[in-house]
């Protein structure tokens, strides 16, 4: 698979770069396609694709990783002795033209020749996605660049917490690649379409549908259609499950803490279970409400919400 230029990155406008985005999948774009991206769902990346819905504006953390991407590839030259070419292209494949990348760099690899370089920055919460390996989403983004590019594999650095430093390289994954090719394909069948994916499960699902649908029509009703059915089945398996589940983790839970008694930390294993007693001053919102009713008026707010619930017709 062969590449083309589609345009300079270097001195870009922001907002030229988001409408150039717009124009097909990049590699930041193929783990919300495969429905494992933690912050967006599939179908609010299908509204920003068609113009229903703006792109996000980049928050702290993502702008703090693009300055500090130079310190990261120079430390990587530093630590390995691989030079590393800054690329600033936009990259469109020319076999699937709707598969764009966006590379940090390039560099060459003693075997396999010409390979990626991706720049990463994680807080020191996410250490442990680093551990063994790397996070699932950076795996599809260097293997959708891959796919871009024909390269075979990846050196991907990422500076953790301000204060450690870890690299690894990864070689192209073949089944990965068209698995990402053939999901990415029907996801810009619907851009092309406008026909909206369907929903996952996901928490980014969950919030766009909060956000899109924050208010109802009081008393308003409509007659579902007859899919509703299955997906009310589904529904009370799940519940049914879910409670056998939870029943059983109170019960390790509770035996566990029997096990423990007074002691704070109990080992099995590799493992450390801790039951620890904390203190926590909690405002008393009833006594605040007799005793200074104004007050607790004042610094009172109205929080508007959508409760779901299911219960039997009448």
């Amino acid at each position: 698979m062969s590449a083309k230029i589609v345009a300079s990155t270097e001195n870009m406008p922001y907002a030229e770069w988001l409408e150039q985005r717009k124009k097909g999948i990049g590699g930041s774009d193929a783990s919300v396609v495969c429905g494992i991206n933690r912050y967006k769902s599939p179908v609010e990346l299908w509204m920003e694709k068609t113009d229903q819905l703006p792109a996000k504006e980049a928050g702290e953390a993502a702008y703090w990783g693009t300055q500090l991407e130079a310190l990261v590839r120079a430390e990587f030259t530093k630590r390995t002795g691989i030079e590393v070419t800054h690329a600033m292209q936009l990259l469109q494949s020319e076999e699937y033209p709707f598969m764009l990348a966006n590379l940090d760099g390039i560099c060459e690899h003693p075997e396999l020749g010409t390979c990626i370089f991706e720049a990463k920055t994680a807080s020191a919460y996410k250490a442990g996605e680093w551990e063994n390996s790397i996070p699932d989403e950076y795996q599809m983004q260097i293997q959708h660049y891959m796919a871009v590019t024909g390269y075979r594999g990846t050196y991907i650095a990422v500076l953790i917490g301000g204060n450690t430093f870890k690299w690894r390289f990864v070689e192209r994954d073949e089944e990965l690649i068209a698995m990402l090719i053939q999901l990415e394909s029907d996801f810009w069948s619907h851009v092309e379409n406008r026909t909206p994916p369907p929903l996952d499960g996901s928490d980014a699902s969950a919030r766009f549908l909060a956000e899109q649908f924050p208010r109802s029509v009081p008393q308003s009703q409509i007659a579902l259609p007859d899919s509703a059915a299955d997906l009310l089945q589904q529904y009370d398996a799940a519940c049914e499950n879910l409670a056998v589940v939870q029943e059983k983790k109170q019960t390790a839970e509770n035996l566990l803490k029997q096990m423990l008694g007074e002691h704070e930390i109990g080992i099995s294993g590799n493992r450390v279970i801790t039951w620890k007693q904390l203190s926590q001053e909690r405002l008393d919102s009833k006594k605040l409400k007799v005793e200074h009713p104004a007050l607790c008026k004042k610094y009172t707010n109205q929080v508007s919400y959508r409760r779901f619930t299911i219960n039997a017709a009448v």
